[in-house]
C-alpha cells in the first residue's frame, strides 16, 4: 500500500476516513434533531455591529502581531543571532509525532471490538435520542458509557451530535492505548514511550480544543457576539510574542514585594549563585544553621511563595538559621558550566556558612535535581574524608537511581537528545523549552485546559502563586544539561561505584554515611516516589524515609496551616516501597513538623540570635537584601 512505510500518514487516513463517516451522519442527525431552521447570529442591525466589531479586533490583533514578528525577526537578524525562535507550546508535539513513528502500520487498523464498541455507542446514542425530534430527553451523564471531566458541561449532552463525538473520541482514545498496552516484540521503555506520545496527540485532538466542536465555547461565542474570541486572541498573541504559556495574571505578583518576601541579605556571591541568609525571627536559633540548595531549573522561591505557604518562613519562626542559594539563569557566559561547577558551589556554599558562623558543621536540604547533586556532593566530601563538614541531609523528592525515573524518560532517547542539543546554539537552553516539556507531562491540566478556558472561551487568568514561580522560567547551561540527561537519566551512572567523577574525586553513594531523610510524594510524576525510594539501596548511614501526600510541588509545599493531604512513615529499611508503604502509619497534615522532629534530634543545642546571625548588622557588610538580583535575571 501507499503508506507501508509512513504509519503515521497512515493513521492519520484511518482516522480522517472513519470521521468523515461519522460527520456526515451527524450532519443527517442534527438537521433531523433540529429540523426548524437555526435561529439567526445577527438578530439586528445592533448584532451586526457587534459581531463586525469583534472580527475587525481580531483582524487588528493579528495584523499588529504579525508586524511585531516582522520587528523581531529583523533586530536578530541585524545582532547574527543564531537558533530558532522558541516555538508555542504545541509544537512539542513533534517529538510525540516522532515516536509515533516508530510504530508498526497494524497499529492502526480498525479491530473487530473497535467496530462492536461503536456500533454499540451508536445505538445507545440513538436510543437515548429516538423518537421524533426533540422527543428524546438528553441522557444522564451516569448513562454514558465513558466519562470524562472535559465533557463534564450540560452542553455536552443537549444534542446527539456532541455526544457522539466527545463519546467516540474517547473510545478511540480508549482503544489506542489498549493497542500499546498489547503490542508484542516491544521492551518495556519503547512501550511507556509510545503510550506517552499517543497520550499526548490524543489530549491534543480532544474536539474540546477546537471552536467548532465545543458546544460550550459556541455558545459563549453567540452570547458574546464573539468577544470572548477577541479576548481569547490577545491572550494567545500575549503568549505568542513571549514564546511561553501563560497560566496565571501576570501583573499580580513581584518579587520581594508579596513572593519571595522573607527578609534577609545577600551574604556572598559567584558567578554561578548568590547566598542569601534569613534574619531570625527568634531570640536564639539552632546552633547548626541550615542550607538549602533548590534546584536551578526553576527560581528557589519555591520555597518562599507567600507567607503563608513559605517553607524558610516557617523554618526561621521554628529558631533555625537558614541560608538559601538562589542560582543564576544561565546565558552565553555559562556555556562552559558543568555538574562539577555545582558541586563545587554546593561545597563553597557550605564552607563559606561554616566559617561566617563560625561552625563546625551545617544541616543541608537538596530539592530535585539539586538533591541529585547534594548527593554527589555528599560522596565526593566523604572521599576526602571531610564529610563532618555536614550534619545531616535532607532530601526533597530527589532521585539518584534513575532505572524508574517516570514519564521524563520519554525525552531521553538518542533522537530527543539530538533536538534538545540544537535548541542549545549559544551554550544554554531556554528555560521556555524546558517549561513546555513540563507541562506536557500533564499537558491536559497545564496545556489545553489554558487553551480553552483563556483561548477559546476568553476567560482571564487567575492570581496563583505557584502558577506564577512554574511559570518564571530559567535557562540551563547546555553542557550541563546535555551531560545530565545522557549519564544520568539515560545511563544511570550515579548509582555505579566511581563511574563518575567530579572535581577530580571519583563518586561512590555507598560511602555517604551522612544521617539522611528523605520526603517523597505519593502522586509526583516528576520524580516517581519509587524512584526516590532507591537512594535507601544506596547510601551506608542512618535513613529516614517519609511519604507525603500529593507530588513534586504541593507535596513539599504543605505548610501546617493549611490541614492539607497526609504523611506516612514507616520501616525505612523496608526491602521494597510497597513494603514500606503495607506497614506505614498515616498521619494527616503536613509533614514539616515530622521533619523539624528529626532534626532536633540530630542536634538540639541552641545559640543567641545576634552578631552574624543576625545579616546586616554591625561590622557585616552585605551585598543587598534578599532576594537578590539573580533571581529577577531572565
Amino acid at each position: 500500500m501507499a503508506h507501508d512505510n509512513d504509519p503515521l500518514e497512515a493513521a492519520g487516513e484511518s482516522l480522517k476516513g472513519f470521521f468523515d463517516m461519522q460527520n456526515a451522519a451527524i450532519r443527517q442527525m442534527m438537521g433531523a434533531a433540529s429540523p426548524d431552521a437555526a435561529p439567526a447570529p445577527f438578530a439586528g442591525p445592533a448584532d451586526m455591529a457587534e459581531w463586525a466589531a469583534s472580527a475587525s479586533s481580531l483582524q487588528a490583533l493579528w495584523l499588529d502581531y504579525a508586524a511585531h514578528q516582522t520587528e523581531a525577526a529583523a533586530a536578530k537578524a541585524a545582532k547574527g543571532a543564531t537558533g530558532a525562535m522558541v516555538p508555542d507550546p504545541a509544537q512539542w508535539l513533534v517529538m510525540s509525532q516522532a515516536m509515533l513513528g516508530q510504530w508498526p502500520k497494524a497499529m492502526f487498523e480498525t479491530s473487530a471490538k473497535l467496530a462492536q464498541d461503536q456500533m454499540q455507542l451508536w445505538a445507545g446514542m440513538m436510543q437515548s435520542f429516538s423518537g421524533t425530534a426533540g422527543a428524546g430527553a438528553p441522557p444522564e451523564a451516569a448513562s454514558l458509557p465513558r466519562s470524562d471531566r472535559r465533557f463534564a458541561d450540560p452542553a455536552w449532552r443537549e444534542h446527539p451530535a456532541f455526544v457522539l463525538l466527545h463519546q467516540t473520541y474517547l473510545m478511540l482514545t480508549e482503544h489506542m492505548r489498549q493497542m500499546v498496552r498489547s503490542m508484542d516484540g516491544i521492551d518495556r521503555a519503547k512501550r511507556q514511550q509510545l503510550e506517552f506520545a499517543m497520550t499526548a496527540l490524543a489530549e491534543a485532538m480532544s474536539p474540546d480544543n477546537f471552536i467548532a466542536l465545543n458546544p460550550v465555547v459556541l455558545k459563549r461565542t453567540m452570547d458574546t457576539k464573539g468577544a470572548n474570541l477577541v479576548r481569547g486572541m490577545q491572550h494567545l498573541i500575549n503568549d505568542l510574542k513571549r514564546g511561553q504559556l501563560t497560566h496565571t495574571d501576570p501583573n499580580a505578583f513581584r518579587l520581594g514585594d508579596n513572593l519571595a518576601a522573607s527578609p534577609g541579605k545577600v551574604v556572598h556571591e559567584t558567578p554561578l549563585y548568590q547566598l542569601i541568609q534569613y534574619a531570625p525571627s527568634t531570640p536564639d536559633v539552632l546552633a547548626v544553621p541550615l542550607v538549602i540548595f533548590p534546584p536551578w531549573i526553576n527560581r528557589f522561591y519555591i520555597l518562599d511563595l507567600t507567607p503563608k505557604k513559605s517553607f524558610i518562613k516557617w523554618a526561621v519562626d521554628q529558631g533555625i538559621s537558614v541560608f538559601v542559594v538562589s542560582w543564576k539563569s544561565a546565558d552565553e557566559s555559562m556555556a562552559d558550566v558543568v555538574w562539577d561547577d555545582y558541586i563545587r558551589a554546593q561545597i563553597d556554599a557550605i564552607d563559606h556558612v561554616r566559617a561566617r558562623l563560625d561552625v563546625p558543621a551545617v544541616h543541608t536540604i537538596g530539592y530535585c535535581v539539586a538533591g541529585t547533586t547534594l548527593a554527589a556532593t555528599l560522596a565526593v566530601l566523604h572521599r576526602r574524608n571531610e564529610a563532618d563538614k555536614v550534619k545531616s541531609a535532607t532530601f526533597f523528592t530527589a532521585q539518584v537511581d534513575f532505572e524508574k525515573s517516570g514519564d521524563l524518560k520519554n525525552f531521553i532517547d538518542d533522537g530527543q537528545l539530538e533536538m534538545i542539543g540544537k535548541l542549545s546554539p549559544n551554550g544554554y537552553l531556554d528555560g521556555r523549552y524546558l517549561a513546555a516539556a513540563f507541562n506536557a507531562l500533564r499537558g491536559r491540566d497545564l496545556i489545553w485546559n489554558y487553551v480553552v478556558n483563556n483561548y477559546l472561551l476568553g476567560e482571564d487568568y487567575p492570581a496563583f502563586d505557584l502558577l506564577h514561580w512554574n511559570g518564571d522560567v530559567t535557562n540551563l547551561p547546555s553542557k550541563w544539561h546535555d551531560s545530565y540527561l545522557r549519564d544520568l537519566y539515560r545511563d544511570n551512572k550515579l548509582v555505579v561505584p566511581d563511574a563518575l567523577k567530579a572535581d577530580g574525586t571519583p563518586i561512590d553513594l555507598t560511602r555517604v554515611g551522612t544521617p539522611t531523610f528523605v520526603q517523597a510524594g505519593r502522586e509526583d510524576h516528576i520524580a516517581p516516589a519509587e524512584s526516590v525510594w532507591r537512594i535507601t539501596r544506596h547510601f551506608s548511614g542512618p535513613m529516614e524515609f517519609l511519604l507525603a501526600g500529593s507530588g513534586h510541588i504541593a507535596g513539599v509545599v504543605n505548610p501546617p496551616s493549611a490541614g492539607k493531604y497526609q504523611y506516612w512513615v514507616g520501616d525505612s529499611a523496608a526491602p521494597s516501597l510497597k513494603e514500606f508503604v503495607a506497614g506505614a502509619t498515616e498521619h494527616p497534615g503536613s509533614w514539616w513538623p515530622h521533619w523539624l522532629e528529626w532534626l532536633h534530634r540530630q542536634s538540639d543545642a541552641r545559640v543567641a540570635a545576634d552578631g552574624k546571625r543576625t545579616p546586616g548588622g554591625k561590622d557585616d557588610p552585605v551585598i543587598e537584601d534578599a532576594p537578590g538580583r539573580y533571581v529577577k535575571t531572565r
